[in-house]
């Protein structure tokens, strides 16, 4: 205690002195007004007059207060009655109640829409054109069943077990927490949740699995405001499709499948019991551990089967003898993987998985739970691995190429219908992963002509102009054919049609650069083009998505449209956040793509894609690199584009040649077609020269060019050894059988002259003769201009056997040489299966 503060004995007196002076103080200011003589008065303070109103305010004020504080200082205080504290605790109450209903209602979901529309987060669930599924990601439910495909028995089961008043209940059911509460303290732990399916439901659709009160609060109000929004039957559909049942089961009928290898309607009343008995704990009376059956759960899942039974039998739901029959089966299980871990078409889930951060934003792809539906048509999916697959097996080997790719799309909206992108996904040896449609980069050989050839044909160049192919050098770079040979003058139609080099790097010139790179932009390719000579043979490197999708460009009549494969993309909630809308743009006019369409069917009727022919109008380009390290086809009808890549991952050479490939997009468009009916082309304009022109054409003026004399091919070394090896493979069989005809007549002529001279009937086969049959085969009698040797003795037939000769056995012949095996022969559409014997 500080030494300056009175004492604490001294402290009434001294505030009784201060007292006392202020009266004193006040009793001489009264008297000094007294004594005054009036001549000189004191000064009265001036009041200001307070309004009517605010006085009468004031007055009731002092009122109020007054009879508030009087009874607090009164001989017995307020706060030491009874009926305070009632009325304060009761009020306080009162305003904490609905301060916690406001708090609580602000902080639930506004809407119970949701719950028809739920998707778990962490979830990706890709599906084909049809709504198929095609793959999931995390914890989805594969199949989704409607009230009237789930049979009632099984719904009864988890009624019984689970909410028995659940078709009573307004979402809430307080006697359920009343028996729920009971049973677990007479079991002396927790048996028996007070839960209804209703909250079961919210709980799984709004909240997390966290143990508090508050969200228990929430879970009820919730459960509350489902009931009053949705139908009893659209609750149990949903908490029937999104319970989930262990082992990776989301969902009654992926829980069928999981543990018993069936779809719902073919489950048995135990086997629907045994799954109605899994959601409390699923981990505990699951039967599986791991994918495998485990002994220890399997006995606990038959009890809670035992117990749902009872229930069910408590419940009415069934009869006594049925369930005696139920309990007395033993618990089958037949354990299956979960159908959300299937997958089809890898290639295409995996680019799709890539192009989703273009369509959604990092937060939304972070937490997921979204539902893409893709353009995948799986029919013509499965259409393009067979075709792969053949392909492989029948050429791959004794072709020397390793891998194969395929791609299609609908021209008229950019659709992907169909994407193989490597012979197997699975094959670890390869580099499986690896999308050969979208992520391999390759020369695209002769298949590039088309863009030259629709560049010209844009600047006004008939299709009928003339052009020698003959040696040509400009600027050093020399053009040479596949063929190794040239044919003089040729139109810009025939040149595209036989695929002749020298022909499309002279329209190349012609045309220049800038407007062929800027045309094929504009029809879909994204990679980068090089102003070079070489362009012109696809010296450039593309991926085939982009070249098969600039070829459907022409196919639309000159529009373009973005290859895509996805249409809508769905989040968690239900909401569309994605969808594709259909804009195409013009990127060549239609007559310039109706000229190069019909340019391009003579590729398939007569040309170098003859492999491709499928019996109705198709249109195609083959295309073929150096060493045929890639080996390419394009080719369109009015409905469906598709393209084939032949090759090796690490370019190497091939043995093959683009036939291969046009016999792998045949077999690939003859399954499709039957799904589309026939359409025709439009009709070329009958005008082909001098159109107007659409682009502008910029002459590329080469610093040196060298013209080479034209010979003709009929006169050349190679030419002549071409056809001379022709010529000896047509007669060869011709000579084959000849000769060997001549050697085995030899052999029975030396064999007969060893022996004694006899003669025997011969055995007729249709006619009774008495002298030898004349042999019916032509000898083959080689060409000589020399002169006949006179001295050659003349060459005289057989006598004639008597005619009543004595029956003798057969004379022995000489066996027949081995026949040489037959040359196998082109299959229709598809080049030469390999020999047994070839190298």
């Amino acid at each position: 205690m500080s030494i300056f503060s009175p004492k604490p004995q001294d402290r009434h007196s001294h505030n009784s002195e201060n007292l006392s002076k202020k009266l004193a103080k006040k009793s001489d200011l009264n008297q000094s007004v007294e004594s005054n003589d009036g001549k000189h008065p004191s000064p009265k303070p001036r009041r200001r007059k307070r309004p009517r109103v605010v006085a009468q305010t004031l007055n009731g004020i002092k009122r109020v207060s007054s009879t508030v504080i009087k009874p607090l200082i009164g001989p017995k205080a307020i706060y030491r009655r009874s009926w305070f504290w009632l009325g304060l605790g009761v009020g306080g109450s009162a305003i904490a109640l609905g301060w916690g209903w406001q708090k609580l209602e602000s902080s639930l979901p506004d809407s119970t829409k949701d719950v028809l529309t739920y998707v778990r987060d962490g979830t990706i669930t890709i599906k084909a054109a049809d709504s198929t599924i095609i793959q999931q990601i995390g914890p989805a439910s594969h199949e989704t069943l409607k009230i009237w495909e789930i049979p009632e028995t099984l719904m009864e089961a988890f009624i019984a077990i689970e909410d028995q008043r659940f078709k009573e209940h307004k979402g809430v059911d307080s006697q359920g927490i009343l028996r729920a509460t009971v049973a677990n303290l007479k079991a002396g732990g927790v048996v028996e949740g007070g839960s209804t399916i209703t909250q079961q439901l919210a709980r799984i659709v709004f909240f997390d699995h966290e143990r508090s009160i508050v969200r228990k609060l929430k879970e009820m109000r919730m459960a509350q405001k489902i009931e009053q929004d949705l139908s009893k039957d659209q609750i149990l559909e949903r908490y029937l499709n999104l319970v989930y049942l262990g082992s990776g089961a989301y969902g009654v009928a992926d829980a069928a499948w999981v543990y018993f290898s069936k779809p719902v309607k073919d489950l048995t009343l135990g086997e629907m019991a045994t799954l109605a008995g899994l959601p409390p704990a699923p981990s505990v009376y699951s039967p599986l551990f791991e994918g495998k059956i485990d002994s220890s759960r399997q006995k606990a899942a038959k009890e809670r089967r035992d117990v749902v039974l009872q229930r069910m039998l408590e419940n009415g739901y069934i009869s006594q003898a049925e369930a005696n029959k139920a309990m007395a089966e033993p618990l089958t299980i037949k354990a299956s993987q979960p159908k959300r871990l299937e997958r089809k078409a890898f290639y295409f889930t995996e680019y799709i998985q890539q192009e989703l951060p273009k369509y959604v934003s990092k937060e939304v792809l972070a937490k997921k739970g979204l539902t893409i539906e893709t353009t995948i048509n799986l029919e013509w999916q499965d259409a393009a691995e067979i075709a792969v697959q053949k392909t492989m097996k029948t050429y791959g080997r004794y072709q020397r190429f390793g891998q194969a790719a395929l791609v299609a799309v609908d021209p008229r909206n950019g659709q992907i219908k169909a994407m193989v992108g490597g012979k197997d996904f699975n094959d670890l040896d390869s580099n499986n992963y690896l999308n050969r449609v979208t992520q391999a980069q390759r020369q695209p050989g002769s298949t590039f002509k088309t863009f030259v050839y629709a560049a010209a044909v844009a600047t006004g160049m008939s299709p009928y102009k003339g052009y020698m192919d003959a040696g040509y050098i400009v600027d050093g770079y020399e053009p040479k054919n596949y063929s190794e040979r040239f044919r003089g003058s040729i139109s810009v139609r025939d040149a595209l049609i036989s695929s002749i080099n020298v022909v499309a790097v002279k329209t190349l010139v012609d045309v220049g650069w800038d407007p062929i790179i800027k045309l094929a932009q504009k029809m879909g390719i994204k990679s980068k083009l090089h102003s070079t000579y070489s362009l012109a043979l696809g010296a450039s490197e593309v991926n085939l998505l982009e070249l098969t999708n600039s070829y459907g460009t022409l196919a639309a009549q000159g529009i373009h449209h973005d290859a895509h494969g996805i249409r809508r993309i769905i989040d968690q909630h239900g909401k569309v956040i994605y969808d594709h809308k259909v804009e195409g743009e013009r990127a060549i006019d239609a007559e310039t793509a109706a000229i190069v369409t019909w340019m391009l069917r003579g590729v398939v009727t007569g040309g170098t894609g003859t492999a491709a022919q499928i019996g109705r109008p198709a249109v195609g380009k083959t295309g073929t690199t150096d060493d045929a390290r890639d080996l390419w086809f394009v080719g369109y009808i009015p409905q469906l584009v598709a393209g084939v890549w032949l090759g090796n991952d690490d370019n190497k050479p091939t043995k093959g040649s683009s036939a291969t490939a046009a016999a792998t997009w045949r077999r690939f468009m003859l399954e499709v077609i039957e799904d589309l009916d026939r359409e025709s082309f439009t009709e070329r304009p009958r005008k082909l020269s001098g159109r107007e022109a659409t682009i502008e054409a910029q002459p590329i003026k080469p610093k040196r060019v060298v013209y080479k004399k034209f010979v003709p091919t009929t006169v050349t070394a190679s030419t002549t050894r071409s056809r001379r090896r022709t010529s000896s493979r047509r007669g060869s069989s011709t000579r084959r059988a000849s000769s060997t005809r001549r050697r085995s007549s030899r052999v029975r002529v030396s064999r007969k002259s060893s022996q004694p001279k006899r003669y025997y009937r011969r055995k007729a086969t249709t006619t009774k003769r008495s002298y030898p049959r004349k042999s019916t085969t032509r000898r083959y009698t080689p060409r000589n201009t020399a002169p006949k040797r006179r001295s050659a003795p003349a060459r005289r037939r057989p006598a004639p056997a008597p005619a009543r000769a004595r029956r003798a056995p057969a004379p022995r012949v000489a066996p027949k040489p081995a026949a040489r095996p037959k040359p196998q022969r082109r299959p229709a559409g598809g080049p030469l299966a390999p020999p047994a014997a070839r190298k």
